[in-house]
Parts: structure tokens; sequence; C-alpha cells
């Protein structure tokens, strides 16, 4: 059961449309509403005149700063970063970046609503605003405050200072990546319904608790007052994981208007409102001896956010632990612009910082003459520098052994431009992934139904990556049933708690808690003279009192003892033409050690997926901006470039078996993440063997391979 390939238990559901999506449950007297957007980046508003909009047909009613209720602490009482955020709740006049919400229209119909709002003109007063990321280095400042609250914004071992002095070899560059657009097939959505006080919002979301006491807290209600539901949720790589504006401009409209209200965001206002992966400029430092021993390792970080609120980009935790250097610095400034706050990103940090660190240790192997791959091994860490402590388990070494068999590494030519197939010049490219290993509480309920189906429920969420699967195989593996017993149900604040569904986290979190409820309600049964096995037994239990499991499980002292983390080695194939520079990504085979795998099948669509999330950064993803106006150029899928079937080759998955006794009661390290990091890097690395030409800043666009080499 657990590891097997079995098809999704919910894939019916989506290929027939049964699957309920949050715009799709069916309300009655459901009214549309459509948000305003501000056409400027920085300033005030001096007149917004809603008189053409308010006398179309259908219209209800128009939210603005002059009418909307004014909430607790200027609408910021739910604040609590990184997951409550600062928001534009029409508290008052100011502008921060152009696209920030300033108004809601509520109409009968979604086409009356949206050309309402077409009606609704804005006069402001401007200021310059702060666009230019590269203009404004000059005013970075640290970062004080701790990185998601755990840790330290810099660090530092060693004499790193001495170290690059003395070093035989000393490396320097820098690498940017450019702010990068979640671009989730299913937008942003919520529908929000009110009876009396009590607040049910049907949200697009990765974590239903968080939405759940966000909008109590900013509301000034109760939380017992809020419930959250959220079925299926049509992809979200971290955009999804905050409450944003629009979710609780829904619920103060349809409180406004006494009706439930649905808002579904357009493509182009998901640039800017509901987060992106920022700016980062990194400048990173080498030392190391002539056998490729590295002695120091600085990486300086400056990331961008917004002029309203810290974001902090985690780009230089993977350089912290990854190699065994003895002395290392890093440091993390920020770079306030006037854009909406960036968020998490598939691999936040760990995929723009692996970037910069990657490919500056290939550039350290060519400098060197040494092959990449034994650069690595040179340095490989036994035990996490940075902190001392034993890994929880690793099988790095293996990945770069394995991977590399599997790709034919050894038939490599190391000098650049020295491999071709046919006219085009061919690349091979690798790179180090990793991602840390996390868990949080959660709690899980089972019971026994009266057909002598088992239900098991917790708040945890389904976005694409096979939750629903991959617990049932958890609960059916404790009781030792068939799957097909399993009716698992999850996205629902009526469920037992579960923390948000990001940073690898839903298996490792969840899966314990729902094997622990499993086993719980086993017990029950065996107490009761039944046998979970036979259903005949368990189907006379049920028709008597309830009988039920319940369990809550969570990180405890191994957190203290070991270092966590899951690793991989990436290899990658490019072909290049030499005349026109257009690159296309041919082979890939990625080795990695991600703990126990729940389900063959979907984690490798989980891997396969973040590879080609990884190779969209490296080639494609570039929000442009207009630096004069703030203004999203490419806010739509035809101009935002994503990796099509043309560009994504047959990707190999290596996933070791790996047997991890400390990092969770099941084993389970988590996947979502990982597949993305370390891929970007071993793209570019790809591109220079092929090309001789060094790509530092993202993404890698022809014009940059169009250069002639040094």
């Amino acid at each position: 059961m657990i590891g097997d390939g079995i098809n999704r238990v919910d894939g019916r559901l989506k290929v027939t449309g049964g699957a309920i999506y949050s715009a799709e449950w069916p309300i009655a007297r459901l009214a549309y509403g459509v948000i305003v957007q501000s056409t400027i980046a920085r300033g005030e508003i001096v007149t917004l005149d809603t008189d053409a909009a308010e006398a179309e047909d259908g219209v209800l009613a128009i939210l603005t700063a002059d009418n909307a209720p004014k909430l607790p602490q200027h609408g910021r009482a739910g604040v609590n970063p990184p997951a409550g955020r600062v928001l534009s709740l029409l508290q008052d006049r100011e502008v921060r970046y152009n696209g920030e919400p300033i108004a809601l229209v509520i109409a009968e119909s979604f086409e009356q609503a949206t050309y309402a709002a077409s009606l609704v003109r804005a006069s402001y007063r401007t200021a310059v605003p702060a666009l230019d990321m590269r203009a404004e280095l000059a005013h970075a400042e640290p970062v004080t405050e701790k990185i998601l609250g755990q840790f330290e914004p810099a660090s530092h071992r060693g004499d790193v200072d001495g170290a690059l002095d003395r070093a035989e070899v000393r490396l320097e560059a820098t690498y940017t990546t450019p702010l990068e657009t979640h671009n989730a097939i299913e937008p942003h959505s919520t529908i929000a319904k009110w009876d009396g006080d009590q607040l049910t919002l049907y949200d697009a979301t990765q974590f239903v608790y968080g939405v759940k006491r966000f909008a109590a807290k900013t509301l000034g209600i109760p939380d017992d007052h809020v419930r959250v539901v959220s079925k299926f949720t049509g992809g979200a790589f971290g955009s999804k994981g905050s409450a944003w504006s629009h979710v609780l401009l829904t619920a103060l409209g349809a409180r406004h208007v006494g009706r439930p209200v649905k808002v579904v965001l357009s493509r182009r206002q998901m640039f800017g409102p509901v987060g992106a992966r920022p700016y980062t400029v990194q400048r990173m430092a080498i030392g190391a001896s002539r056998d490729g021993t590295i002695a120091a390792i600085r990486q300086d970080v400056t990331s961008s956010t917004s002029t309203f609120e810290n974001w902090i980009e985690s780009s230089t935790l993977q350089t912290r632990m990854l190699y065994d250097v003895p002395n290392v610095e890093t440091t993390q400034k920020l770079v306030k612009l006037n854009l909406g706050t960036p968020t998490f990103n598939r691999g936040p940090g760990e995929s723009s910082g692996t970037f910069a660190l990657e490919s500056a240790l290939d550039e350290l192997a060519d400098t060197l003459g040494i092959d990449p791959v034994e650069l690595r091994l040179k340095n490989d860490a036994a035990h996490d520098p940075e902190s001392g402590l034993p890994f929880s388990s690793k099988l790095l070494r293996e990945c770069y052994l394995q991977g590399a068999e599997r790709f034919g590494w050894a038939r490599r030519r190391p000098r650049p431009r020295s491999m071709r197939h046919g006219d085009r010049l061919v690349g091979w490219g690798m790179s180090t992934a990793t991602y840390p290993a996390k868990r949080l509480p959660a709690s899980a309920l089972a019971q026994l139904a009266p057909d002598g189906t088992i239900i098991v429920r917790a708040a945890t969420h389904e976005f694409g990556t096979g939750t629903y699967t991959s617990l049932s195989q958890v609960a059916a593996s404790a009781l030792n049933v068939p799957v097909t017993r399993i009716r698992f149900e999850l996205g629902d604040t009526n469920f037992p708690e579960n923390p948000i569904s990001a940073g690898s986290m839903t298996a490792s979190s969840s899966g314990p808690a729902v094997h622990a409820a499993a086993l719980a309600l086993r017990q029950r049964i065996t107490s009761l003279g039944g046998h979970v096995e036979d259903i005949n037994s368990c189907r006379s239990l049920a028709h008597g009192d309830i009988v039920e499991g319940r369990a809550t499980a969570g990180p405890g002292a191994e957190r203290k003892r070991y270092s966590m983390h899951s690793f991989g080695a990436v290899f990658v194939e490019v072909q290049v033409d030499p005349e026109l520079g257009d690159i296309l990504v041919t082979r890939v085979v990625g080795a990695y050690d991600v703990g126990r795998v729940l389900n063959a099948k979907t984690a490798k669509s989980q891997m396969v997926g973040g590879i080609v999330y990884g190779i969209a950064m490296a080639l494609h993803e570039h929000t442009a901006i207009d630096e004069r106006s703030g203004r999203y150029l490419n806010a739509d899928l035809s101009e935002y470039l994503v990796p099509v079937n043309a560009d994504v080759p047959e990707i190999d998955v290596i996933l070791l078996d790996s047997d991890d006794p400390y990092v969770n009661e099941i084993g389970v390290k988590g996947i979502g993440e990982i597949g993305t990091t370390g891929v970007a890097a071993a793209v570019a690395n790809a591109v220079y063997h092929a090309t001789a030409v060094r790509a530092r800043d993202l993404p890698i666009t022809l014009d940059k391979i169009l250069q002639r080499p040094a």
C-alpha cells in the first residue's frame, strides 16, 4: 500500500468535472464581485468617480475607501508574517503599487460587474515610485528580523576574509534572478457567504486554518464564527498560502449587500496583489585550493520586497549547510519597491539560492579543471557544518553516482563547445538539489461507517499533489485494509486542524497524524471485539455507537538532535543553435534522496513537475515591469512564458530507497519543492558547457547566448 503507484483516488472526479473547486460551489442568490485596481505605482487617490458604474443595470454596490467598513487596527489585525499579510482593504486612499485594489464592484452577474468596474474612474496625486531593482540597490537595508521567524538573517563561521585571502584560487561573481509570477491554471477565487454572524469562505487556498484565523482577526469576529472550505485547489505553488486582499474584500462585500458574493481574479489580476518570487542579486565569493578543497564561501543576497511589508527570500540557507566548508558567511538585505509583496514560490529561497551557489561551483570546477561531480563529492558534508548535528539520513553521494551513471556523465568532454549533435552545440551540466525536511503539528480523525468504510478527516489540502491518494494509502496501511475501503476527506476547518500545505510539509505533517488516528481506530475496533480486516465485523460494530480514533502528531526532541534535509543531483543536456542562440533542453536525469515514498506514481509526477518548473526558471519566466508606471507588461499566458510540450524532454527520475527513522513516524521528508531546486543552475551550467558563455542572469535568453565567448 505505502509506496504503491496506485492511480489517484480523486482522478475520476477531476477528469469528469465532478471535483468542485472554490469558484464552483452552487450557492443560491450568488452575486459577483470584480476588483478595480490602481493604475499608478505610488501616490494617493484624489477622486474616485463611481456614478456611471452605479447607474448600470444589475449593480448592487461599489465598495471604496469612502464606504467600506472600518476594520480593527486599520485592517491589519490579522497580520502575522509570513502567512498573515498586510492587505489592501479600502481603509485609506494611499496607492502603493500598480494594480493595488481600490474598489470592489458587486452586481447580479459577472458580466455586469466586469463592465461596471471598467467605468470606475480614479484621479491621483502621484509620487515617484521605486521600480528599478538595480537602481535601488544603493538603498538596500540589512535584514534584522529572523528569516521565516526561525533563522538568523546573517551567519558566520570561521575566518572567511582570511581564508579567501589565502586561497590558491578565488572566484567572485554576481548572479541575478528576476521577478517571477505564479501562474496556476486556477486563478485565485473566493465565495463568501454570511448566515447571521457566521461566515463561510469557499477559498482557493493552501491553508484553510490560516485563512480562518486571519479572516476572523482582521474582521474582528471570533474564530468559531468562520468556516473555510477548499476541497480542490487548481495549482498554487505558494501563492495560495496566504489570505490576500480579495478574500477579505469578498467577505466585506457579501456582508455589505446581504448576499453571497464570488470574486475570481482575472489572469492579469494575478500579477501584483497575490505575490511573486522576488528579484535577487547574489554576490558569491569562493576560495579553494588547487586540488578542489573549498576553504571559504561568502554569499551576499539582496532581494526585493514591497514598500509596506518585509518579505525575505531565504536564499542563503542552503549555502550554510550543503558543503563541508570551514569558513562560511552569508548576509541578506532588502530593497523596497513599489510592487506587491512577494511570497513563497516553489522551492522558495533555495531555488534562487542554488542557482547562484551551484553556478559558482561550476565556475570553480571549470577554473580548476576538475570534474563538477568530483568537486562536489570532494566537499560533501558528512554532518551539518552549520549546526554541527548529524543528518537524520543522507544519500547525496549515492544521488551523484547513480545520477551520473544513468546520464552517462563519464562520456562528457570537459572543454566547452567540444560536443555537437549535427550543427547544434551540446552541453552537459549538473547541480546539487536540497530542501529542508520540515514538519508541523497536525491532527486527524478516523471513523468506522455503517457500511464498513473507514472515513478519515484532516483539514489538509489537495492542489494537484495527490494528497487524497497518498494519505488514503497511509490510513489503509495502518489499518491493513484495501485503499478502496478508505474515504479520505480534507479541506474544511470543521475537520481536525492541519498546517499550511507548503514547504513540502503536507505528507510529513499530516501523514503521521493520519497514521496515528488509523492506529487508534484499529485499537478501538479490537477493544470492542471486532476485526478491522473483517468487513462484516466492522459493519456490525458500526451500527452501534460511533467507533472512531483521534490523534495529533508533531515534531519532538529529534528536531534538536538531527539536521533534516532532502537531497538530490540533477543532470541536464542542452542543445544550442550556434547561429540563432536558441536553447533546447534535450535530457534530464534527477536522482533524489527524499525519504520514504508514499506513492511511486504521484511522487514521480511531483518530481517531474518540479523539474519542469526549474526549466521554466532557467529559460522562460520573467515578469516584465514598466519602470515608469509599475505596470505589468506581460500579465497573460501569451507573453508570460512557461514551458510547453516542445520545451520539455523525457525526464528520468530516480527515487532512492531511503530509510530515515528520525524525520517522522512514517519516514517521509516531502517532495514538492526539491524538484525545482538546482535545476536552473544545472541548465545554466549545461549552456556554458555548450557555448562557453556563462549566463549569470536569469532567464537565459538567446540574446545572452549570442555574445561571443571570451
